[in-house]
């Protein structure tokens, strides 16, 4: 659907309507609207002269409701505002002027002809915002920061655009927050600039019109999708928007049958614009497709799409960029998906986003509305993840509860039936005299390790269930399990990857490098550290190692496809890797991280490419970083670990980081003993974290204690769970 014609526009209008969380603020008015009292100037919407004199070209204009004070809750109140030049001009940043204490949500249009030109008018009846076709620009609630676009993209705007007016709509869901009889001037400010954009930035809005949420239902999917039938664009960044039974929402592109994630984020967090999959670009003959998933549970009738905080909403909004010559500023699909298309649709989809106690209390600290009493639940362990507000890891003493025997414990996985594996050195030692100075291992006479070196362990008891690699090994390090459960392994003293079965029979499937050669090119490695495997391509990638610094990508069946150093904002000062011990992949994102141990740093690679993203690195690492691991939670967490520095001394312990902000929300350690050589991570589906030492020949269990946690809500059986799929990354400082 490329547009709405005007005869529904009043239809539209009141679908496109987008609510976050009905909530009553009883503690104080918000400051911005105390300033507005103080100051009535900032309730004047109007262009910054003084910036079109000092340079033509950019200019800001301050959109503020004019002094409104509400009559009842759940209005719609519109102000118009003529766009400030004759010629086209270009909208490039967006910074909202409002708060959640006061605002329920704020949209902005851009249309020829405004329903009315009075200072403000009532939109939430039949009058609307626009006579003619409305397109969305910008999207605003629960004080979700500013929306940035990329460079040399812009809306367009201004005489050749069909846009002459900006239309700021404003629904103030509920009036208790002007008891104090206060006018309200929130807005936006537009930064523009009449140079033209290469690049114009459209909207793209997936919106289900006809969904019914049932009483008491558990679960109700809302699928939306249609067929994309014009010109290519660049998705950059996308918002869900949900009201209060919303879980998650996800946006996908679908082509050749290939389900490609532009965006999924719970619709309960501040719902901004987020960056989108930058890898996606959408083109002709694609279908673009959105599923909501939401709860029923605590109803007792039932919720239908609508208008009002009571109803519910489904929208995922693209927000793209084209190229000028092509520039389509809104389109819409509104078309029920089959039921056929959606069988496909990835899993994570269906996954509720976990929402961070700090998320909670921001939405707590506000006070409820006493119509949401009948939402206040109990959060039982039976049927929810539950949540510990400290986020912390705590060990578990009694684990395991008989002795596992270990030999220096190397690596950890999990397999498919999410039990535990271990990888460990049995009788055999990493020691000063390993290896010579050509890094060959000079202990062969001792022979294969004979003990069983991979065992699969029951996570909740510790007890073994499996055991196999006799007579395979010699020195290990890192392993991973792939979705057949295969075990793909590295042996230093080998030099070489090894696909093992996992069925008990010792049996290699495939070896990439030469036993006992060290080497560089592209069919030999050098004490290579660990594997990632690619789910969807089945692609390997290799950090190569102690004595290489580099990782290497094959194809699944063992082909050398390409290879990789070190990455840098700043090519001028690029920082060879240091020992790459680590590597994780981020399937949401499409990247791999390597923990670059010895220069103390997480890097982050595009997967397919090789293309620097990012560093993280902190001064608690101590100079260095060992392992690292990796869950998809909200914008994605990062699980590192330290080692013992000799000029940074600092504690060893696990890290919890924000991949988006690079914070450290978290640290962890043992409760009695201390962190020796914590060597690998790997994390269970009930939220347990398991540590291998490999100096105390142990793995330690971490978890957070479950706790009923009585919290009044809007939204039933609120899942904000640490269940967070935690992985600690820890590492080992000489081998």
């Amino acid at each position: 659907m490329m547009g709405v014609p005007a005869s529904c526009v009043v239809v539209l209008t009141f679908i496109l309507y987008s609510h976050s969380l009905k909530i009553q603020s009883t503690l104080h008015v918000s400051k911005s609207s105390q300033e507005n009292v103080l100051n009535p100037s900032k309730c004047v919407s109007r262009t910054n002269q003084q910036q079109i004199i000092a340079n033509p070209y950019n200019f800001s204009v301050d959109l503020r409701m004019p002094g409104v004070i509400p009559t009842g809750s759940d209005t719609y109140l519109c102000m118009a505002f003529p766009v400030p030049t004759r010629q086209d001009a270009y909208i490039v940043d967006f910074i909202p002027l409002a708060s959640m204490d006061t605002v329920h949500h704020m949209l902005l249009f851009g249309c020829q002809t405004p329903v009315s030109t009075n200072s403000f008018w009532d939109c939430g009846s039949v009058q609307g915002t626009c006579e003619d076709e409305a397109a969305i620009m910008y999207a605003w609630a629960r004080n979700a920061p500013p929306t940035k676009l990329p460079k040399d993209v812009g809306f367009k705007v201004g005489r050749s655009s069909g846009m002459s007016y900006f239309v700021l709509q404003i629904h103030y869901g509920d009036i208790s927050a002007f008891k104090d009889h206060h006018r309200d001037c929130s807005g936006l400010t537009l930064r523009m600039t009449s140079r033209p954009q290469p690049f114009i930035a459209g909207i793209y809005l997936l919106m289900s019109v006809d969904t019914v949420i049932l009483p008491g239902q558990r679960v109700t999917d809302a699928d939306v999708a249609c067929d994309y039938t014009s010109y290519p664009i660049y998705p950059f960044a996308f918002r869900t928007h949900t009201h209060r039974l919303g879980k998650v929402v996800s946006g996908y592109r679908i082509r050749d049958g290939k389900w490609t994630l532009i965006g999924r984020q719970s619709p309960q967090l501040p719902q901004a614009f987020y960056p989108a999959n930058k890898q996606v670009t959408v083109k002709y003959g694609d279908t673009l497709a959105a599923r909501c998933v939401f709860t029923g549970e605590g109803k007792t009738s039932k919720t239908y799409i609508g208008g009002t905080s009571d109803d519910e909403m489904c929208n995922f909004y693209i927000m793209y960029y084209m190229e000028s010559r092509h520039a389509i500023p809104y389109m819409n699909c509104m078309e029920m998906g089959s039921e056929e298309l959606f069988q496909h649709i990835p899993p994570e989809a269906n996954v509720p986003i976990n929402v961070s106690p700090s998320h909670m209390n921001s939405v707590m600290h506000l006070g409820q509305s006493t119509d949401d009493r009948d939402y206040a639940v109990v959060l039982d362990t039976n049927k929810l993840e539950t949540v510990d507000q400290d986020y912390h890891f705590e060990q578990v003493s009694a684990w395991p509860q008989s002795s596992l025997q270990l030999g220096q414990v190397s690596g950890l996985a999990l397999d498919s039936d999410s039990n535990l594996v271990i990888f460990h050195r049995g009788d055999h030692h990493w020691g000063a005299d390993s290896f010579n100075n050509q890094a060959r291992y000079q202990q062969r006479s001792l022979g294969p390790i004979q003990q069983s070196a991979i065992l699969v362990v029951d996570p909740s008891k510790g007890s073994i269930l499996k055991a196999s690699g006799r007579n395979m090994f010699f020195l290990p390090h890192g392993i991973t399990a792939d979705k057949e459960n295969n075990y793909w392994v590295t042996d230093v003293a080998l030099h070489q990857v090894l696909k093992v079965s996992s069925d008990g029979k010792d049996k290699t499937l495939m070896a990439l490098g030469e036993a006992f050669i060290p080497g560089s090119d592209n069919n030999h490695f050098c004490q290579p550290t660990d594997v990632a495997v690619d789910t969807e391509s089945g692609n390997i990638f290799v950090s190569d190692g102690y004595c290489n610094a580099r990782i290497i990508k094959f194809s699944a069946d063992g082909k050398y496809l390409s290879e990789w150093g070190a990455g840098s904002s700043d090519r001028r000062r690029r920082i060879p890797f240091h020992i790459p011990h680590s590597l994780v992949l981020l399937p949401d994102k499409k990247e791999i991280c390597v923990a670059d141990r010895e220069n103390g740093r997480i890097q982050c690679f595009i997967a397919e490419t090789g293309e620097f993203v990012k560093e993280i690195k902190k001064d608690e690492f101590g100079g260095e970083v060992f392992a690292i691991s990796y869950s998809p939670t909200g914008d994605g967490l990062i699980f590192a670990v330290n080692g013992e520095s000799l000029s940074r001394p600092v504690p060893i312990r696990g890290f919890v980081i924000d991949y988006s902000t690079k914070d450290i929300l978290d640290t962890f350690s043992p409760n009695k003993k201390e962190f020796k050589m914590p060597h690998d991570i790997a994390e269970t589906r009930d939220g347990s974290v398991f540590v291998g030492d490999a100096s105390s020949k142990s793995v330690y269990k971490f978890t957070t204690e479950s706790k009923f946690i009585f919290i009044k809500i809007m939204l039933p059986t609120f899942n904000c769970s640490s269940k967070i799929y935690h992985t600690v990354c820890l590492g080992i400082k000489s081998n």
